[in-house]
This record gives structure tokens, sequence and C-alpha cells, in this order.
């Protein structure tokens, strides 16, 4: 004690910079107070881009006649002429349909549940929805589409996958678009993984 009580002047700095840097470390790094903060989302559906007006072709000016062709005179018929009006055909209002289904799993000791589905509009416009759902929240969480199986090697998540973006929230509803190019024969389990720690928090496969 009698030589904290000399050297207190010096002791104070260092004790003050250690918590510092312990705390830098906690939280600016590895982010422990995400673990006991609940990030809560509840987006409605996805808006699709089906429904633009498609705009017409301009008109090629050498294709237009310098004069009008002349009128055709009919030809003289004992037959009468019957008029039918044009059958006019609606295309069907595009319909959102379910690709693909599936529900995530707990893996290792965090959380994990909800359901989550591939929605799609009749064209090639996609969204990865969850819906109930809810994990344990973490630092730097991000959805990926991967070729691994929901229950495979948690290592092999990262190997071949496909990065949606940041997760929105531990816990609600919420939609990620998915690029036209992705295979979801191949792609086709959802994973929440965190970068910080090359860890698997839950995961979904879609079938």
């Amino acid at each position: 004690m009698s030589w904290i009580r000399r050297n207190l002047k010096f002791v104070l700095p260092v004790t003050a910079v250690v918590l510092v840097g312990v705390g830098f470390l906690a939280f600016g790094v590895f982010g422990v107070h995400t673990l006991f903060i609940d990030d809560k989302v509840d987006e409605a559906g996805p808006v699709f881009d089906s429904g633009v007006a498609a705009v017409a072709a301009p008109v090629d000016p050498t294709t237009v006649p310098d004069e009008p062709a002349p009128p055709v005179e009919p030809t003289p018929t004992d037959e009468p002429v019957v008029t039918e009006a044009p059958v006019v055909t609606e295309a069907p209002a595009p319909q959102i349909v379910t690709l693909a289904e599936g529900g995530f799993i707990p893996l290792g000791r965090y959380s994990g549940e909800g359901t989550a589905l591939v929605l799609n509009d009749g064209t090639d416009q996609r969204f990865l929805r969850f819906e109930n759902f809810s994990t344990d929240n973490g630092p730097d969480l991000r959805v990926y589409l991967t070729a691994s199986d929901a229950n495979g090697d948690a290592g092999a998540f990262d190997d071949d996958f496909v990065d949606l973006g940041v997760l929105k929230g531990n816990i609600g509803d919420q939609n990620y678009e998915i690029p036209t190019d992705v295979d979801l024969s191949v792609y086709d389990t959802v994973v929440v993984w965190c970068v910080r720690f090359s860890t698997p928090f839950t995961a979904a496969d879609l079938v």
C-alpha cells in the first residue's frame, strides 16, 4: 500500500489509460453493448417495380412516304359487310407469389426463429422477406445467401455467398432485394452472419 501511495500520481493515469483501452476494445471493436440492445423493425411487404408503361419507339423518317397512297375502292359484293368490334383482352394484374421459404434455426449459442420467404411478382425482381423473425443482436451482422446448408458446417457459410446487406434489425419483419443474377438453386440458404467474429447467428434453408 505504501508503494501505491508513493506512486499514486503515476498509478492513476496508467489505470485510466487501461480502462479507456478496455472500454474501446469492448464497445468500439467488439461491440459488446449490442448483445444487450434489441434493434426492432416492422417493414410492410416489399413493393415491386411492375406496371411501368412502355415508351413508344421513335418513328424512322426514312420509312415515311412522301405522298399518301391512293385509296383502294371496295369491291362490290352482294354479301352484307359485318364489322366486328375488336376483342380487348386485359393483361392479368401482377400477383405476388412465394417461390421458396424456410424456417430459421438457432446456431451455436445464438437464438433464431421466424420464416424466410422469397417473393416474386412474375418478373425478374425478387425479394427475401423475414416474417416473425427474431435472433440475438450483435456487432456487424449481415444477411447472406449461401451455398451451404443451414445445419451444415458453420465455417462454410462465408465460403460461397451473396451479401444482401446489413441486417436491419434482430427482431421484426424486413425485406431484402435479391439481385436478378443470383441463382437460388445454388444460393438456397439464408444466414445471419457476424463479420466481426466470423460466426453465424441463425440460418434457414429456402425450399
